[in-house]
């Protein structure tokens, strides 16, 4: 089976710079998914995997705990892309208002990593639909205080990276 590229590149106009756009292929694929006995045998592990996680949470005597945590080291992750030095430890550390080992615009933005994401799914949980004004809701709070401040917070990027 051939599928081809799963995408297309196209040159548009924004804010009259000429950038690239990247146009995924429509869903569903065509062809559509052979599901040979290897891609079965993939598919039915990860469902294993899923029901072993789901089992798991239910022993946890507070899941709230462990998502609180699992979303904190997420966000140290992802701030490392951006160059930040912070640490779980030095975030946790500014958490509880004590000295991180770390300059304090880094643990400042990995902090604000965690309370975009909080932010964000309380929005959902409140009912707001996954969206633009969402994506600059959560993205407010990204840049709010740190060194993205001066970046439009809330705003979509006007140029292409």
């Amino acid at each position: 089976m051939e599928r081809g590229l799963q995408g297309r590149y196209v040159t548009v106009s924004m804010a009259g710079e000429k950038v690239q756009a990247y146009v995924p292929a429509p869903l569903p694929p065509r062809p559509p998914i052979e599901w040979t006995p290897g891609l079965l045998g993939k598919f039915d592990r990860a469902l294993v995997a899923l029901g072993r996680l789901d089992s798991v949470s239910t022993l946890l005597p507070e899941s709230s705990l462990f998502l609180s945590m699992y979303i904190r080291k997420e966000a140290v992750l992802s701030s490392m892309i951006e160059g930040t030095q912070s640490s779980l430890s030095d975030l946790l550390l500014f958490e509880l208002d004590q000295q991180p080992g770390v300059p304090l615009d880094d643990v400042r933005e990995v902090s604000n990593y965690v309370a975009a994401l909080e932010h964000g799914l309380r929005l959902l949980r409140e009912g707001m639909p996954i969206s633009l004004r969402l994506l600059r809701e959560i993205h407010g709070v990204l840049l709010a205080g740190g060194r993205g401040s001066s970046q439009s917070p809330g705003e979509l990027r006007r140029s292409q990276n």
